[in-house]
């Protein structure tokens, strides 16, 4: 019976058997990875080059942008590769690498959720003392922590999970490495309660997240709300939408991943669901802030016409 010793590699779970729809997969993700990879590339670009965004919400949108390209550049990529070459393999060290950036990533950014959040909330219920509130060295240490944080838990995780002896197989019913499939394949039962404790605290920490942008958003809608006119509630709106948009879909589709009914699930709905929160977010979350930011769309406007006749 194997274990982690003797496995040197793990077999992902293939889109598809037929070589028709691997290649249509390839290119579909091409395309998904090639659409993040510019649309967060512009933001970066944008909020580093025009002073307009140098404010507290384009630090952390530009962080935000970040963790979306590391999300991106830590699944898809390999998944590509596979299709292409007809291969479902990934190596022990590849898989362990996997598994600790796409933690890092996801976990750094949901926290720089909750960080913008604030930023919404005092923004707009305590707007004289945003200037105290989120002072430049106040922004930056808020970055670091979320960095921080997911960094810890990504390395926790990680090197919990691959200190565990694995004797059920090799092979992840998932596209990517990730942390409940692998889970599966141990037989070490003080190992599984180590990382079942681990994931408590993750889950009580994204909680404790949850629990504070519901609650910070409730404050805001009711300061919108009394706000008099109707063109100034509209506007407040209008800067606390994507940030929900954004949020409301990185939970939903998490969640749905994580806490469907087993018995409800298969390798393809498995595969659509992985997609969803893995892929779709970080590729989406772009055309979601720029939709509806004014000055981010006018600074990447602006950008762009500039490189146009500068090489005019």
């Amino acid at each position: 019976m194997p274990n982690s010793s003797s496995i040197s590699q793990f077999l992902l779970l293939a889109f598809s058997d037929r070589r028709e729809l691997q290649l249509l997969h390839f290119w579909l993700f091409l395309a998904i990875s090639l659409a993040a990879l510019l649309a967060n590339g512009l933001i970066l670009s944008a909020v580093a080059c025009d002073h307009h965004l140098h404010t507290p919400m384009g630090f952390f949108l530009l962080n935000l942008s970040l963790t979306d390209l590391g999300c991106i550049c830590t699944t898809v990529p390999k998944a590509m590769h596979n299709s292409l070459q007809n291969n479902t393999t990934i190596s022990y060290t590849g898989c362990a690498a996997q598994v600790f950036f796409f933690l890092f990533f996801i976990s750094s950014e949901f926290y720089l959720l909750t960080i913008m959040c604030y930023d919404r909330y005092v923004a707009i219920c305590k707007p004289l003392h945003y200037g105290t509130l989120l002072g430049s060295r106040a922004c930056a240490h808020m970055a670091a922590a979320a960095w921080a944080t997911g960094f810890l838990t990504a390395l926790l995780h990680t090197a919990n999970i691959f200190s565990l002896p694995l004797c059920q197989g090799n092979a992840l019913g998932q596209f990517f490495c990730e942390i409940p499939h692998i889970l599966k394949l141990s037989c070490s039962h003080s190992g599984y309660r180590r990382e079942i404790g681990l994931m408590f605290f993750a889950i009580s920490l994204g909680l404790g997240c949850f629990i504070f942008i519901v609650f910070s958003y409730v404050q805001i809608f009711r300061a919108v709300l009394r706000i008099p006119s109707q063109q100034g509630r509209h506007k407040a709106f209008s800067t606390c939408l994507p940030h929900l948009a954004v949020v409301s879909l990185f939970v939903s589709t998490a969640t749905f991943a994580h806490l469907k009914p087993p018995s409800n699930s298969s390798p393809s709905l498995d595969l659509m669901v992985s997609v969803l929160y893995s892929v779709v977010p970080p590729a989406l979350n772009p055309l979601i802030y720029s939709l509806r930011n004014q000055e981010l769309k006018d600074a990447i406007r602006k950008m762009m016409t500039g490189c146009f006749f500068k090489k005019q």
